[in-house]
């Protein structure tokens, strides 16, 4: 949801090379096949969904979280977001993806009509002060606000994360034991350049709560990136840690596969980069942690839409595949989310993917779902 606009230079090779056509393989070689022709895959016949039809707002399915956001969209009434982040666990996965989710269409409603767009967002906040799950919305959209509209170290910026700043300490106050409020406050420390000391303190408050939170364990990653406050180094050694002390079950194997794609401009430039031990090592654990994850994990299908990008550029069609199957529908997840499209980008790599498992002797029906 809430990412860094920054240009993917693997993925833009990519889209400008053969996003007009369908990656098909022969026995003579590798050639590529016009859309439309007799002979070109199509994704429509495993039952994937259209590209038009692709929901971005969200990385996999959350039927109460699309009904509700319906209905505050459509009425305009915020009351029915409360009540649904009134019932959500605080201490898993699903409250922080659907306060991002909730922040998320107001900042796009505010962009679509400036000036009265998520205007029942203001309204939740000045009718109910003190509703815990309000703040928390307010603050992340603040931050989504920064970075999607403001450029980055001016004063607009600092201004903008100030004030997230000090909602993210409101919603803490009024969620004790919560860990979101201090989530938020990790992409704030970023944007404003905390030192390593201070991000700790808040990094503590945060694993205190949820010591496995995935999402808190990526938004971590980015602070120690080296385009911010860290190296490779460093995010390398924060994701290999975090995926060492990974207990049976965690997603957090699949983290070191986070640091590589933080750094995937650079590391793009390897002769073989797929083959490299770097990259191996973070796609099998990635895949060690998507098979041995409960089918009920709601942050599993953010790994699944990054092993797809991962998996197709290696041309491991089959395991690509085997990925869009449980995700196809919905694309509000890296490394979609960092294109403009998110729904076309998606769109492109699975179509490459299923060119590529037919061209190996795939068909529709051999395909598990």
């Amino acid at each position: 949801m809430v990412e860094i606009l920054w240009f993917l230079f693997a993925v833009g090779l990519i889209a400008a090379v053969v996003a007009p056509w369908v990656l098909r393989r022969r026995s003579g070689g590798i050639r590529l096949v016009e859309p439309g022709a007799p002979d070109a895959a199509d994704p429509l016949a495993y039952g994937f969904v259209r590209q038009e039809l692709l929901d971005v707002r969200m990385p996999g399915p959350d039927q109460d979280l699309v009904d509700v956001l319906d209905v505050v969209q459509r009425t305009q009434d915020w009351r029915a977001a409360s009540q649904l982040l009134a019932g959500t666990p605080k201490e898993g996965e699903v409250r922080w993806q659907r306060v991002q989710a909730f922040a998320g269409a107001a900042s796009l409603e505010l962009a679509q009509r400036p000036g009265a767009g998520g205007a029942w967002l203001r309204e939740w906040r000045a009718q109910a002060p003190k509703d815990a799950g309000g703040a928390a919305v307010h603050a992340e959209f603040l931050v989504q606000q920064a970075w999607r509209t403001a450029q980055v170290g001016t004063d607009e910026f600092r201004i903008i994360l100030e004030e997230a700043r000090t909602v993210c300490g409101e919603a803490a106050l009024l969620a004790p034991g919560d860990p979101v409020p201090y989530i938020v406050e990790l992409a704030v420390a970023r944007g404003l350049g905390y030192a390593h000391e201070q991000f700790d303190q808040v990094w503590a408050k945060v694993i205190d709560r949820n010591p496995q939170h995935m999402g808190a364990h990526i938004a971590a990653l980015h602070y120690w990136c080296e385009k911010w406050h860290g190296s490779r180094a460093d995010a390398d050694r924060f994701a290999r840690s975090a995926a060492a002390r990974a207990p049976q079950g965690s997603l957090l194997a699949a983290l070191p596969l986070f640091a590589v794609w933080e750094h995937l401009p650079d590391l793009a430039l390897v002769r073989d980069f797929y083959g490299t031990q770097v990259v191996s090592r973070a796609m099998e654990g990635a895949l060690y942690a998507v098979h041995s994850a409960r089918p009920d994990d709601p942050m599993l299908a953010h790994v699944r839409h990054l092993l797809i990008h991962f998996l197709v550029g290696a041309q491991r069609w089959s395991e690509a595949m085997h990925q869009i199957v449980h995700v196809d529908g919905h694309v509000g997840a890296l490394p979609w989310t960092m294109s403009e499209d998110p729904a076309a980008e998606y769109a492109l790599y699975r179509a490459l993917a299923v060119a590529g498992y037919e061209a190996n002797g795939g068909t529709p029906a051999s395909l598990p779902h």
